[in-house]
């Protein structure tokens, strides 16, 4: 909205939202969501995944392919994959993007695992017998998911489990909301590059149990806490990729 003679007006800014979906790709490639050399989901999976249509995914796709930070080819094995090497400019952006937005990204992510620790405290005290199969099935169906994307989507559905067993509608709405409008600014689940992913995936299993552990127990305190440091892995993984960025940007400079 923007106010014009005292009135508040629509504004439609289609640009600047395919600015900031370029933008939040560039960042979940630097971060390592997405592997140089990795296929991209189509279309219809990212639109979902980043909150905005078809149209502006494939606006901020082609200004990808364009500065050369994608390929898309043909055939059967086709797709859109990224690429194994990428400009010195981009890696300059993404480290500029880090530094410009390095406070709302520890605000955030301080809002995430503050409000995942209040679910899971009311979760380890009103859990039911369903609530506590569905945990662990999801935990179980975590540990058995392969590395990479499949083990991030049962990642998503376990904590899922999670804030439901605490049946509280509008705090589920607050962090849910809030992880959409995060969705469009940085990773939701950043797990690094593939020495990192295997080794942050072992830690989220071991920190997962312990939480899962202390709802079935209705241990209230231990949930909430072993919750709020478990989301803090974003955050950490966010410092080492800020680091990296730094590093290779400086490289690029000289």
């Amino acid at each position: 909205m923007k106010e014009i003679d005292g009135e508040l007006m629509a504004e439609t800014d289609d640009a600047s939202l395919v600015e900031r979906v370029t933008e939040r790709l560039i960042t979940a490639v630097a971060v390592g969501e997405f592997l140089p050399g990795t296929r991209l989901p189509p279309e219809r999976d990212l639109s979902p995944l980043l909150g905005v249509g078809r149209t502006t995914v494939r606006a901020a796709l082609d200004e990808l392919s364009a500065r050369g930070l994608i390929e898309k080819r043909r055939g059967r094995a086709g797709g859109t994959f990224v690429a194994q090497e990428w400009p010195a400019s981009v890696v300059v952006g993404v480290d500029r993007w880090f530094a410009e937005r390095w406070d709302d990204l520890v605000d955030a992510c301080t809002a995430s695992s503050l409000l995942h620790s209040s679910l899971a405290r009311l979760a380890a005290e009103r859990r039911t017998d369903a609530d506590i199969t569905t945990m662990q099935d999801n935990l179980a169906a975590f540990h058995a998911a392969e590395s990479g994307d499949a083990k991030q989507r049962a990642d998503s559905l376990l904590h899922l489990s999670i804030i439901d067993a605490a049946h509280n509608t509008a705090l589920r709405e607050i962090l849910l909301d809030h992880e959409r409008h995060l969705s469009l600014s940085a990773p939701a689940h950043p797990w690094g590059d593939r020495e990192s992913h295997r080794r942050m995936e072992s830690r989220a299993g071991r920190e997962h149990d312990a939480i899962v552990a202390a709802i079935v127990r209705s241990t209230p305190d231990d949930a909430a806490e072993l919750a709020r440091r478990h989301v803090q892995i974003d955050l950490e993984l966010f410092a080492e990729a800020r680091e990296f960025a730094r590093q290779r940007a400086a490289a690029a400079r000289d």
